[in-house]
């Protein structure tokens, strides 16, 4: 399952959200977020961070 960092989330409040839900992260994934400028020139806005977790087994 995929667990993305949310707008004014910290990673540990993720990592966080995943142990309750019953998921430990196996892969954390970083993806650049592009918008154009007025001017026409692509700026980076934002890192995306998506954690893949794996369902803890008890």
């Amino acid at each position: 399952m995929k667990f993305e960092v949310r707008e004014h989330e910290t990673l540990a409040d993720c990592l966080a959200r995943m142990r309750e839900a019953g998921y430990t992260p196996v892969r954390r994934m970083e993806k650049p977020i592009f918008h154009e400028t007025k001017d026409g020139e692509v700026e980076v806005l934002k890192q995306q961070i998506v954690f893949v977790g794996r369902k803890i087994e008890e």
